[in-house]
């Protein structure tokens, strides 16, 4: 499932992809993830929801080269993915900021292992922490900062490496409202500037139709995609308004009604 965009090399591409695990104590694998068929074109911002459980962070397992798929293909770029691969990187919903390097240490590590020069790094490392509001931080250490300032600075480090491809699993969930939606702001704007291609995991139904092109809706496990979703409003790269139009309710009802939720589910 799910709509080719137009002609030209996917940013990311999964292929009749399929991923089983082995159960502790038991001769049979368990099947986490079934027949997932979805292309991104670059520039698009793509949401996966479903259900807890149903596989979503495994795709991006797979996507970022973590994992392997146990059958089908994924492509980042037109290349098959074989292992981690230099057009990805990963943001998560805890930060992962090392705590024995400052700021601007943690922005700059990907750099680092990169073989990137110091100098350059530093001017890489004090773009983004000035676009990502961290200016005058970066000698800082993550315990000095609050959780939206360190979600910032992982932001930064996923930047840094200049990847095509963003996969951000619930990077903004652990935060308060007002600082996940100021987050959700900084996130589309930045990808909209620089052309970004991002897959977004997701509960929180409403910040999936502020934020996306498309919305992949996922079974329970083992996880297939069974609706998919086109978000027709105007704003992609202003989420804040985006939420004020009348049709974001419908766009929620509707995913409501693909995941059974009832009227009193936390849909933010």
């Amino acid at each position: 499932m799910g709509t080719i965009p137009a002609s030209g090399t996917p940013a990311i591409e999964f292929i009749g992809v399929e991923k089983r695990f082995a159960a502790r104590g038991k001769s049979a694998e368990v099947l986490a993830a079934r027949d997932i068929h979805f292309r991104i074109a670059p520039g698009e911002v793509v949401s996966i929801i479903g259900p807890s459980g149903c596989g979503k962070s495994t795709l991006l397992n797979m996507g970022a080269g973590l994992a392997k798929p146990s059958a089908g293909t994924v492509k980042v770029n037109g290349e098959v993915v074989s292992g981690p691969n230099k057009h990805v990187a990963f943001m998560l919903q805890k930060d992962l900021l090392m705590p024995w390097r400052t700021i601007a240490q943690n922005v700059e590590f990907g750099l680092e292992l990169r073989g990137v020069k110091a100098a350059e790094r530093s001017l890489i490392s004090e773009r983004l922490l000035q676009q990502c509001h961290l200016k005058g931080f970066g000698a800082h250490y993550p315990n000095q900062l609050s959780g939206g300032m360190r979600q910032r600075a992982a932001m930064a480090r996923t930047l840094a490496v200049d990847p095509l491809v963003l996969l951000m699993d619930e990077p903004f969930s652990a935060l308060d409202a007002q600082t996940k939606m100021i987050l959700q702001q900084d996130l589309a704007q930045t990808v909209q500037r620089e052309g970004k291609t991002v897959v977004f995991i997701t509960h929180d139904l409403a910040e999936a139709v502020a934020l996306s092109d498309r919305i992949l809706v996922m079974s329970e496990r083992p996880g297939t995609l069974v609706e998919e979703i086109h978000v027709d409003l105007p704003d992609r790269a202003n989420p804040m308004q985006r939420r004020k139009h009348p049709q974001l309710a419908d766009y929620v009802s509707r995913l409501m009604e693909l995941l059974k939720l009832d009227s009193h589910a936390d849909v933010h």
